[in-house]
């Protein structure tokens, strides 16, 4: 049987990502039989206001699933992991140093809804030595609401670790302005097209799933 990190690493997942060490605890009462932890791993190009990036550093989100003890649906966030990324064509004064780092900003739902794959809340931070070290583009009052359409069919990977391929996009959400930037905000926001309506940027992603239920986790996930 192929090891976890080879089958990842052959798909295109990051296997330093591709785990189960963010697999949050259980609402109290639930079944660990019947519920799952699931790991997405998403390979991503993002535009945001002007900021225009072709390969984002991989994300990995991770989200726990399954009946509630009362009958209906449950999920629970686990957690967000992300490196940041190089802006090459950042505009002047942040040409050539500034990076993007995208973080969590509460709110998920990974539950299909018959027209979304998922939802996700997202802050992005900006770090470059002008600015703040909290620096970010939205924030969770006022998060980047990405809403995730898919494109074409889901295709399985391997059914040994079980993993699944599929690819996303949002073309509709706003990007909000920056927050926390310091006396540099507002020029963050003009050099960067901020805040930028619905229709002005976009995130297209391939996505990689896995999962296990909770009786069958790996010993100190």
């Amino acid at each position: 049987m192929p090891s976890t990190a080879r089958t990842t690493a052959g798909c295109g997942a990051d296997p330093a990502l591709f785990d189960f060490r963010d697999c949050p605890a259980l609402p109290a009462g639930a079944d660990p039989a019947k519920w799952r932890c699931e790991v997405f791993v998403m390979h991503s190009s993002i535009k945001l206001g002007a900021l225009d990036i072709r390969t984002l550093a991989p994300m990995a989100a991770t989200n726990a699933e399954g009946p509630l003890p009362d009958g209906g649906k449950g999920q629970v966030f686990g957690g967000l992991r992300a490196g940041p990324t190089r802006v090459d064509n950042a505009p002047a004064p942040f040409g050539g140093a500034l990076r993007l780092l995208p973080q969590y900003a509460g709110f998920s739902d990974f539950y299909s809804d018959g027209v979304h794959r998922g939802a996700l809340d997202m802050k992005f931070r900006l770090q470059h030595p002008m600015l703040d070290e909290h620096c970010t583009i939205g924030a969770d009052a006022d998060p980047v609401k990405l809403r995730f359409l898919q494109d074409g069919t889901t295709e399985w990977v391997s059914k040994e670790p079980p993993i699944l391929r599929f690819a996303v996009h949002d073309t509709a959400f706003a990007a909000p302005r920056s927050y926390g930037c310091g006396p540099l905000g507002k020029l963050v926001d003009r050099r960067l097209g901020l805040p930028a309506p619905s229709g002005q940027s976009k995130i297209s992603a391939t996505a990689f799933y896995t999962f296990r239920s909770y009786d069958r986790l790996p010993t100190g996930s």
